[in-house]
């Protein structure tokens, strides 16, 4: 696959990256360099004594580097993508050297160990026995943390900011120990509200009142539609086989990237991507998980198109996704969003009505505009209609300057009354918050 200059510079995660990107593009920092319809490799020569050792995967546009960047694609991807750009008769070699080619089929290994896995007889006795016993244990978990919520809410919202962080870590690891982490997780959420904060009641009371639910779903899941039982096991945290996902027919299409987040906890690194199927409009949300010192699986760069069949989680109103092939890569342009606010919050209702555990969502909308109103930043559209800016936002002035104070195609991920903007359309081009 080939690539212009620009839609080089549209990959860099950042200015820095770009600018040092430019800078490695000279053949000169380059020991050794080579391309063929496959991959592009290049050993570029570092402060230390042996060279970074850097490969680009050309059909799915993944990127690895061994220099210790956490940023992807790295300077040195960047550099060498540019160089080849630019000149592409100086990567004569044709031939991978090992490193590259180990690379280049672990990938391509990947896809027939899950295919072998898959085939490979279950033992189902041995399977219910063990779901079966899980399942105790989270009966036994909630029940618990039932009794834990109805003594805050007797015990009244008066003492709750006076509550020490090892309160809510008590029960947080009681719920891991029922094998339930996705309510542990909600329970250090609580416990992270800024209680200072006003309004932080109602912030707390969603989220209580979220678990509730949660709890009384699982205490009635066989009663309950199919579909929002996976979701209410989603959220207590059971997992979904990911290669009996991959076996059912996915949906191909041409996915937008629209944004790219990184979060961390420990030592595991989650890397969030929003995607906008560009035919199906539909959004989805792949999640890849590494860990310090390791590689996502597939590097995504924002503002970019990949030609790939995603496959959803089973929910009542499916987000999350998987990829179960991915095709090729190129760059995005410009698309139609939701009007105004209105039909935002239309069709976060009837969401909402299928599946009341929704947490936050991407939207992309034709016209937005940041305003000032009682001393908070707000985002307006073309009808005067106001949403708040969810707080805290550590990009309002990067959008200000943008903008220039006129409204902008913009995306958006948030939920009910409160959004913060990822990405803008300013003069035919993308541009990540």
């Amino acid at each position: 696959m080939k690539f212009t200059e620009e839609q080089i510079f549209e990959l860099a995660p950042d200015e820095s990256s770009k600018k040092a990107g430019k800078e490695l593009a000279n053949p000169g920092k380059w020991v050794s360099k080579g391309a063929n319809d496959a991959a592009l490799w290049g050993e570029c020569q570092g402060s230390g004594s042996k060279p970074y050792r850097t490969q680009v995967d050309l059909a799915n546009l993944a990127f690895k580097c061994s220099c210790p960047s956490r940023k992807f694609p790295c300077k040195h991807g960047l550099g060498l993508l540019l160089l080849h750009a630019r000149s592409s008769n100086l990567f004569t070699d044709n031939a991978m050297p090992d490193w590259v080619n180990d690379w280049i089929s672990k990938r391509g290994d990947k896809e027939e160990k899950s295919r072998e896995k898959k085939d490979k007889p279950v033992d189902e006795a041995a399977q219910a026995k063990r779901q079966q016993a899980r399942h105790q244990k989270v009966a036994d978990g909630t029940a618990e943390l039932l009794l834990w919520i109805k003594d805050i809410i007797r015990n009244g919202l008066l003492n709750v900011p006076e509550k020490g962080a090892q309160f809510w870590e008590n029960m947080a690891k009681r719920m891991v120990d029922a094998q339930a982490p996705g309510l542990a997780g909600m329970i250090r959420n609580v416990g992270s509200i800024n209680f200072y904060n006003e309004g932080w009641p109602g912030k707390f009371l969603e989220q209580i009142i979220k678990m509730y639910l949660l709890i009384s779903g699982y205490k009635n899941i066989d009663i309950i539609d199919a579909e929002l039982q996976n979701d209410i096991k989603a959220f207590i945290g059971f997992t979904q086989n990911q290669d009996e996902l991959k076996a059912q027919e996915g949906i191909r299409d041409e996915w937008f990237v629209l944004a790219k987040q990184l979060t961390q906890q420990d030592q595991l690194t989650t890397e969030s991507i929003w995607l906008y199927g560009t035919h199906s409009k539909r959004t989805a949300l792949v999640l890849q998980f590494s860990v310090r010192g390791q590689v996502s699986e597939t590097s995504f760069s924002a503002g970019t198109v990949i030609d790939a069949e995603l496959v959803y989680f089973k929910s009542s109103c499916p987000l999350r996704a998987l990829i179960k092939q991915q095709h090729e890569t190129k760059m995005a342009v410009q698309l139609p969003g939701y009007k105004n606010w209105h039909d935002v919050v239309s069709r976060e209702t009837e969401m909402n009505s299928v599946n009341p555990f929704i947490d936050q969502h991407p939207f992309m909308l034709d016209a937005l505009n940041l305003v000032e109103y009682n001393q908070e930043w707000w985002l307006q559209d073309d009808g005067q209609k106001i949403m708040r800016l969810a707080k805290p936002y550590g990009n309002l002035w990067t959008l200000l300057s943008i903008s220039g104070g006129k409204p902008l195609p913009m995306v958006v991920i948030g939920k009910e009354d409160e959004y913060y903007p990822v990405g803008v359309w300013s003069q035919n081009k993308y541009t990540i918050l």
